[in-house]
């Protein structure tokens, strides 16, 4: 599993930052780089559950919340994939990831807030992954920094 690491210095306070990760909308518009449509669910509990889903709503991640700290940090363990409505966890593929994590990490300084992202993957997704991130915070970014 390789583990990938982005950040980035936005002009705003970790709670505006925190609400345009996970607002409903504004989810959609930063997370479209890893798949157009995105979209989530979640209880917000440690050890709940957590859906992230692409635009059918039919397929996606299932995880759990291991770590919350709002609005300064969480962090996922994706345990599993749900397949055209059909959860899945014993398969292969399944084996090669499960638990992996994603860590959000929010750490304000003086007038701007570091936003970090780390997470495990399988190799072939190193790239795509990194990309998305790179291109979806700078959408964060400039909403948080928006009047």
């Amino acid at each position: 599993m390789a583990t990938i690491s982005y950040e980035i210095e936005i002009a705003a306070p970790a709670e505006k930052i925190w609400n345009i990760l996970w607002d409903k909308s504004s989810y959609s518009q930063w997370t479209r780089f890893f798949s157009e449509g995105s979209q989530y669910t979640s209880d917000w509990k440690v050890g709940g559950r957590t859906l992230f889903l692409d635009s059918s709503g039919k397929n996606g991640m299932i995880s759990t919340i291991d770590s919350l700290n709002e609005p300064y940090e969480v962090v996922f363990q994706h345990i599993g994939f749900l397949e055209n409505g059909e959860e899945v966890f014993n398969t292969r593929e399944i084996a090669e990831w499960s638990g992996a994590h994603e860590k959000y990490f929010l750490t304000e300084f003086d007038g701007y807030t570091k936003l970090a992202v780390e997470l495990q993957t399988t190799p072939e997704y190193e790239e795509p992954m990194l990309e998305g991130f790179e291109k979806g915070f700078a959408v964060v970014k400039e909403l948080a920094e928006q009047a």
